[in-house]
């Protein structure tokens, strides 16, 4: 099921028929507050999400899908017609798995879907639970503890861990990172993975220095 939260009813419209005969399951919406209510009944697979919408903008939208337990797994794709470098880090820092300018391609929306749906899928393969030190990671359950104390983490906050610590005291360059995470090339500033690790260090409390800065390089997990 894909969720589309686009205030304009011509382009609304049109993804999703697109989508529907592309054989996915939609349910579409003007206004978030009707978004949210269905959102409390029924959690998608994916969510296509507009960034100037009444009511509510779509960056506060997307924080608090990422720190809500419940979606903070699901995968959402930004719909905007804002489109300076600024905007698109600003979309990516807040949790967006994809960030999609107007006017866009119906073909190339629906294979931009296709990849995070398989990316997503391709994550749950082969999970396992990785410890160190003090903090345990469960890929299976999706959390995070140190000293049995559970650390809520965003999507990426949690897949940037994950990648570190499965590949423990080997160093991974920003762009590596960007690329496994984000599945975005170097073009975009690598910043977005600075300002990510800086949170997530932030969360890991006393524990934050198990995320090494190898400076000019990038990070690694000691």
């Amino acid at each position: 099921m894909v969720y589309i939260l686009e205030d304009d009813d011509n382009i609304r419209k049109l993804i999703k028929y697109s989508l529907t005969s592309q054989g996915f399951d939609v349910q579409d919406f003007s206004l978030p507050s009707d978004f949210w209510k269905e959102l409390e009944k029924n959690k998608p697979d994916l969510i296509l999400l507009d960034i100037m919408l009444p009511e509510e903008d779509g960056i506060s939208i997307l924080k608090k899908l990422r720190f809500n337990h419940e979606t903070s797994a699901v995968p959402v794709i930004m719909l905007t017609a804002k489109d300076s470098e600024y905007d698109v880090v600003t979309g990516l820092d807040a949790g967006a798995d994809d960030y999609v300018t107007k006017p866009f391609g119906m073909m190339a929306l629906v294979s931009r879907i296709k990849a995070v749906l398989r990316r997503y899928e391709k994550s749950d393969l082969k999970k396992e639970i990785l410890e160190a030190d003090g903090i345990k990671l469960d890929e299976n359950q999706h959390t995070v503890f140190a000293d049995s104390q559970q650390i809520f983490l965003t999507v990426k906050e949690f897949d940037l861990l994950l990648l570190l610590m499965k590949n423990r005291g080997n160093v991974l360059t920003r762009e590596l990172l960007l690329e496994s995470v984000w599945d975005l090339s170097s073009d975009i500033e690598s910043r977005t993975v600075d300002v990510h690790i800086r949170t997530l260090r932030a969360k890991l409390g006393k524990y934050e220095k198990t995320i090494e800065t190898i400076r000019g390089v990038g990070y690694k997990f000691v």
